[in-house]
């Protein structure tokens, strides 16, 4: 008889993307995952492989309902540093209030941690961080067209200083870093980069 799963592999994933998220892969034991999913061990082995093949799976699930829609959205706003100002409200926002306040970023926490020592999600980390700077490269080539950036800003050198930034939100908020605080860096950054225009 083939094996027939009697559950939902990506509502199961989903689950594991929270835990992954908020404590951490490095103290989520296969336990944990078992406890939190309802599944057995054999159920979550023979579906998604041991607990790596788990978490990389996780961080392809973050990416695509996180990360992508938000990188899109920015990489096709045509209004410039407005639409810069108001991607990193969005993320304080987030980073800081509501459901998943203090739980920084998922990716940016594996930046951070010691699983970036994989050689498999070192690469997902260098994708997924290229993907973050084209988006800013694009909206900042915008702002460039719009004349919104000081004259010696070029858009690439800001792309790249913006996703260190983007960075540095998730991990400080994550550390309990207020939205006041952060919001004000931003500030001073869009400042440095020819100013923050009137929405």
């Amino acid at each position: 008889m083939p094996d027939v799963k009697h559950f939902d592999p990506d509502a199961a994933l989903d689950t594991v993307v929270r835990l992954f998220w908020h404590q951490g892969v490095a103290t989520t034991g296969i336990q944990d995952i078992v406890t939190a999913t309802g599944l057995n061990r054999s159920s979550l082995y023979a579906t998604f492989g041991g607990k790596q093949e788990l978490y990389l799976a996780a961080l392809e699930r973050y990416r695509e309902q996180w990360s992508r829609p938000a990188f899109r959205g920015l990489a096709e706003d045509r209004r410039g540093l407005p639409a810069v100002a108001e991607f990193f409200d969005a993320l304080i926002t987030v980073r800081c209030s509501g459901a998943y306040a203090r739980w920084g970023c998922l990716v940016s926490n594996a930046q951070a941690g010691a699983e970036n020592g994989d050689p498999d999600v070192r690469a997902f980390l260098d994708r997924h961080h290229e993907e973050l700077r084209e988006a800013l490269h694009a909206v900042l080539l915008v702002a460039e067209a719009e004349g919104q950036l000081a004259p010696a800003t070029d858009p690439a050198t800001a792309a790249d200083l913006l996703a260190l930034l983007t960075y540095g939100v998730n991990l400080r908020s994550r550390a309990g870093a207020e939205a006041g605080s952060l919001s004000a860096t931003v500030a001073a950054a869009l400042g440095s980069l020819g100013g923050r225009p009137a929405e």
